[in-house]
């Protein structure tokens, strides 16, 4: 496995996906105004969040590359999953902010983007597929959660402040109802919310395929339930202040095992 891409192996009936929180910029990667700007985006330390997980038996693929060099959460093709919002696109050329990443003629062009889709975005899939595959061998039903953050107020991508817990299915497209039902439940009282404005990205609506056994959920959290979001930037990793969304989690992967566990023994999906 390249260095950029870390698989941790395990056989519970669970994969976590962490895309966004990586913040390495290649040294080919040129044009960009800041690099600052180019990290500003990341979700930070949503590693270290989840890191609880290993203990669980649960596999865990994340990519140390920014998502400014390519954003494998996009449809490779380019075209937006939020039609009519703002948003950013595969290979990023503004922040979310709407701050232009690039010096004028420096964005990247087709064949720049083409590069990059084969080094990182490709590669990224391939081994998600694959362990979809590998567990699928062990499990009838997996979960693979989609793991990501963001700040609590972003005026160019949302409204007023955004929920704590915002959970995403493609509008009931990528996972069984009963998945839905127990992780919003795990949530209950922490400002949750069921396809609100993040309703899952490509990895939830790619990989997604409860016909077939692969319940596919993503969890956007608002930074602020585990980091100071007024501090500075980038911020820095407080233990002591993440433990609390840290004991939600457990009960969010808790409920995510349960529900693949049922299934299995059944041999159906909950509904």
């Amino acid at each position: 496995m390249t260095e950029w891409l870390t698989v941790a192996r395990g056989d519970a009936p669970l994969m976590i996906s962490v895309p966004h929180a990586g913040t390495e910029i290649p040294g080919e990667i040129v044009g960009l105004r800041s690099m600052a700007d180019a990290r500003h985006d990341a979700d930070y330390f949503i590693d270290r969040l989840y890191g609880f997980a290993a203990d669980l038996g649960v596999t865990i693929i994340r990519t140390a590359i920014s998502r400014t060099v390519i954003d494998v959460n996009r449809d490779p093709s380019g075209a937006s999953l939020y039609p009519g919002q703002a948003t950013t696109g595969l290979c990023p050329e503004t922040t979310f902010a709407g701050v232009r990443l690039y010096h004028d003629g420096c964005a990247p062009i087709r064949a720049e983007i083409a590069r990059r889709r084969t080094l990182y975005f490709d590669p990224y899939h391939d081994a998600v597929r694959a362990e979809i595959f590998r567990l699928r061998a062990q499990h009838t039903h997996i979960v693979v959660y989609d793991a990501h953050s963001i700040l609590s107020h972003v005026p160019r991508l949302f409204d007023g402040e955004l929920p704590q817990f915002n959970i995403g299915t493609f509008d009931g497209a990528s996972c069984n109802a009963a998945l839905t039902t127990a992780i919003a439940a795990a949530c209950a009282g922490d400002s949750e919310v069921i396809n609100g404005r993040f309703k899952g990205g490509w990895i939830t609506r790619h990989h997604g395929d409860p016909a077939n056994g692969v319940h596919a959920i993503q969890m956007e959290l608002a930074m602020r339930g585990y980091l100071d979001e007024t501090a500075g930037w980038p911020p820095i990793w407080d233990a002591p202040r993440a433990m609390p969304m840290q004991l939600v989690l457990r009960r969010v992967l808790a409920a995510a095992l349960t529900f693949a566990a049922a299934s299995n023994d059944t041999g159906t999906t909950l509904r």
